[in-house]
């Protein structure tokens, strides 16, 4: 199973739907986490990007930040009458903001205040409880505890990122810390981090072989390629992904545009895209040094074209190739499942 990585900001509704009309490859998304802030006055908007507008449409996860029990059963019986099945616990959110309030990573140095949640939601809430978690907030020696803590209760899964909090996206994730879960949690486990390319797929898989499950996050932004290149429905007869792409960033621009009020907010929406698109072209760095200064949404627009009609090449992810092939895996090599 291929899974759609929680991004605010990047991976909404509009996303979703837009990326799902030009490609494929992906099972479900969990969707960027409600805070139990919002959750008290849930607006239309909130609950919209959750609901499916399409047919064909992603399958989402609702996700929630917070550490208030009484209100992530409150917002699980409502998402219940919206047909929803499952709730997925913010755990990892890493940024510094989150984290102080005891929220996300924040609350993983605290297991007890984990175990005090668990025991309440998952005796209350109409729908099944998973959780997305790191490794610790400040070191990985604080994943013992609240494993031991998750192992109690019925969890339908747990996705798991193997860096720690304060690390953010820095340096690499820690495959043999993600091992070492993996043997000790009674849970099915979702891996989550740094796939940027098929060959980071393989490599991971043989890892770890009995993994189903695995989540795309920055890789998929950067490539949204990326799951039909895993998947092996990425042959050399539709291997046109300059002109895939134009269409898909159109669709995407004209989506956003239906959206978001005034020319302003369209162009700092797709600057921030292009954050993620620029690493896929050859001159795609050149180009978001240009786009990114510029303040008019005709002027960003006119870049964008030009550099589209000249035909840029598509790169392979640079950010790609990081795993380690000797790793190996206690429980054997092997090729992961989908």
């Amino acid at each position: 199973m291929m899974i759609m990585a929680p991004m605010r900001g990047y991976t909404d509704r509009v996303f979703r739907e837009v990326w799902s009309r030009h490609f494929s490859g992906i099972d479900e998304a969990v969707a960027p986490f409600i805070s139990l802030q919002q959750a008290k006055d849930l607006s239309l908007k909130i609950l919209g990007d959750l609901a499916k507008k399409e047919a064909g449409s992603i399958p989402v996860i609702p996700q929630i930040l917070g550490n208030h029990p009484a209100a992530f059963v409150s917002l699980a019986c409502r998402l219940e009458d919206m047909g929803f099945s499952e709730l997925n616990w913010n755990l990892g959110c890493p940024f510094p903001m989150v984290a102080k309030k005891a929220k996300g990573s924040g609350l993983l140095c605290f297991p007890d205040r984990i175990d005090a949640f668990l025991e309440e939601v998952c005796s209350l809430s109409p729908l099944r409880v998973s959780v997305k978690i790191r490794l610790g907030r400040h070191s990985k020696d604080e994943m013992g505890a609240v494993l031991s803590v998750l192992n109690r209760y019925p969890l339908h899964r747990v996705i798991l990122h193997p860096r720690i909090g304060v690390q953010m996206y820095e340096g690499r994730p820690d495959l043999k810390a993600f091992q070492d879960f993996l043997h000790g949690a009674r849970h099915p486990l979702v891996y989550n981090g740094d796939i940027w390319s098929r060959d980071d797929f393989y490599a991971l898989s043989s890892c770890f072989p009995s993994l189903g499950s695995w989540m795309l996050g920055r890789g998929l932004l950067a490539d949204p390629f990326l799951p039909e290149r895993i998947r092996g429905g990425f042959g050399e007869k539709n291997k046109d992904e300059l002109n895939r792409f134009i269409l898909f960033y159109n669709d995407l621009e004209a989506a956003y545009q239906k959206k978001l009020s005034g020319p302003s907010h369209l162009l700092a929406r797709m600057k921030g895209w292009w954050d993620c698109f620029y690493g896929s072209f050859e001159g795609g760095d050149l180009l978001f040094k240009k786009i990114r200064k510029l303040q008019r949404l005709d002027l960003f627009q006119k870049e964008v074209q030009a550099f589209f009609d000249s035909r840029p090449e598509w790169l392979p992810s640079r950010a790609g190739g990081w795993v380690d092939p000797a790793l190996g895996s206690a429980e054997g090599r092997g090729e992961g499942r989908l």
